[in-house]
């Protein structure tokens, strides 16, 4: 395995180390509480600025500015208006796209390759919620009813949504939340991930620039269990749109109980990535290792269960594993860097953990299986790109959620019972099938219980494709028209006519 050298950091114009106010009802100010709190580089270490921390006082405010701009001014804004202001916000972003990948990267570890690679999907959303913004519309529906009476339905605004993000992708889980909000004219409280806030409050302040008014789009920074749970659980938010883990997401919808808010979740996921012996073994090598290893398997819908069919197994994992010795792990900041650091501590002890109670499970690390503490690696968070061959269904590495750069690869004969042991778990977000055979392709595919189907590829993303999951992955979809429909209500009219 490759270790890319310690190279010279530039200060990053927003990452200097200063002071990030939130931003609500269109003011930078400080918490309630005088509070702050740090991020850090999970690379170096470095600190990279400090940050206001919001509890449940700072979500009040937020929510009574998005509640004065939602019944007020931004009520009468016209949909070509938002549409413009989402294109506007988009040129923004573009323009300062090299800005925003680099900081995605210090402030959560990603390789720069790979925060730049996100310009066409972060972009293209944004341009297709404003294409969506005047596509907006209800339908004439003719009843039933004796005499003259006309029906048809409106689409409207659900009202302040409040949206929190994890820290595995900021910009794109960013936009994913406030660009749906804005078409439909929807306002929006957001708290980001505390691991990684700073994308998230740059683009609030290009949201300004943009022109988006005053309380359409409010950043709280803090934490989970202060500001997140006063923000799903406030009287006064319409919607909650959230991104994390299962468990939070439990907590969510419990708290969502008390005025029956909207909630939509993308949650986590332990994903079946098949590969059949009649594959195309080149092209599925490195696509079931990085369908894992890309951002350091910090990503929900990682194909983490890779199932093999047996004949291949031992040539295929191999491959997999020696694919995996080869990638260049160190700083993101690197363009040669293709494996960065996990996010903190507390999500290296976790990834350890799991590395420790594969091999106690009886799998075998045919490679990785520990942490990265040589040279420039040793003040970051780094593990090793791991390869568990000889995995069991039913051992802990098979079942649960480990996000990170951690194969489980599980061998398998038969095809229907391969479907019920992919299908043998609590999630269903992502899948992947590799194989040539048409047919097979469709079958498994169909059979599978996810929300997405990945066919001799993985993890591909487009704006106007809906993305989420089954079972314990949660429910609502994030992209396509659905996701948009998310952000509406339905109202019916009925009016007599004679």
């Amino acid at each position: 395995m490759a270790v890319t050298q310690a190279i010279p950091i530039t200060r990053h114009p927003y990452a200097d180390g200063s002071y990030k106010r939130m931003l609500i009802d269109g003011q930078w100010i400080d918490a309630a509480s005088g509070k702050r709190f740090e991020t850090h580089n999970p690379a170096t270490g470095e600190l990279l600025a400090t940050v206001a921390e919001g509890d449940a006082e700072d979500i009040n405010r937020a929510v009574a500015a998005a509640r004065r701009a939602f019944e007020g001014p931004w009520s009468k804004v016209k949909p070509y208006e938002r549409q413009g202001l989402l294109l506007k916000l988009a040129d923004l972003v573009e323009k300062h796209f090299e800005e925003l990948s680099q900081l995605d990267t210090m402030d959560m570890g990603a390789p720069i390759s790979r925060t730049r690679g996100n310009r066409l999907r972060v972009l293209g959303m944004l341009r297709y919620y404003a294409g969506q913004a005047t596509a907006l519309h209800g339908e004439t529906i003719e009843n039933s009813l004796p005499g003259e009476i006309f029906s048809y339905t409106l689409k409207e605004p659900v009202g302040v949504v409040g949206a929190i993000i994890p820290w595995n992708g900021p910009l794109a889980a960013t936009v994913w939340k406030i660009g749906p909000a804005i078409a439909t004219g929807c306002t929006v409280v957001l708290k980001p991930a505390e691991e990684a806030p700073l994308t998230s409050l740059r683009l609030a302040e290009l949201c300004m620039e943009a022109g988006i008014p005053p309380g359409v789009v409010n950043v709280v920074p803090g934490y989970g269990e202060t500001a997140g749970a006063a923000l799903a659980s406030h009287p006064d938010v319409d919607k909650i749109a959230f991104t994390g883990s299962h468990i939070t997401g439990q907590s969510i919808i419990r708290a969502s109980a008390g005025n029956l808010k909207r909630v939509s979740l993308e949650l986590g996921g332990k994903s079946p990535d098949i590969v059949f012996a009649d594959a195309d073994l080149d092209a599925a090598v490195p696509g079931a290792a990085m369908a894992v290893f890309a951002n350091s398997g910090q990503i929900c819908s990682a194909g983490t269960r890779l199932f093999v069919e047996q004949k291949v197994y031992d040539e295929f994992v191999g491959r997999v594993a020696e694919f995996g010795k080869k990638l260049q792990v160190g700083n993101g900041l690197d363009p040669s860097t293709q494996i960065g650091p996990l996010v903190s501590q507390q999500q290296m002890d976790r990834v350890s953990d799991y590395l420790d109670i594969g091999q106690k499970e009886g799998a075998k690390a045919v490679a990785g299986g520990g942490r990265l503490t040589e040279g420039a690696l040793s003040k970051g968070f780094f593990v090793q790109p791991t390869v568990f061959a000889n995995v069991q269904d039913n051992m802990r590495i098979a079942q649960e959620e480990i996000f990170g750069p951690v194969i489980s690869a599980i061998s398998f004969e038969d095809t229907d019972e391969l479907v019920q042991r992919a299908n043998a778990t609590t999630f269903g977000l992502g899948s992947g099938v590799w194989t040539t055979n048409v047919s097979k392709a469709h079958q498994v595919a169909k059979a599978l219980r996810a929300g997405s189907v990945w066919v001799n590829c993985y993890q591909a993303m487009d704006p106007a494709v809906p993305f989420g999951g089954y079972k314990m992955s949660g429910y609502g979809r994030e992209s396509g028209k659905q996701h948009v429909e998310e952000y509406l209500n339905v109202k019916a009219v009925w009016i007599k006519t004679a």
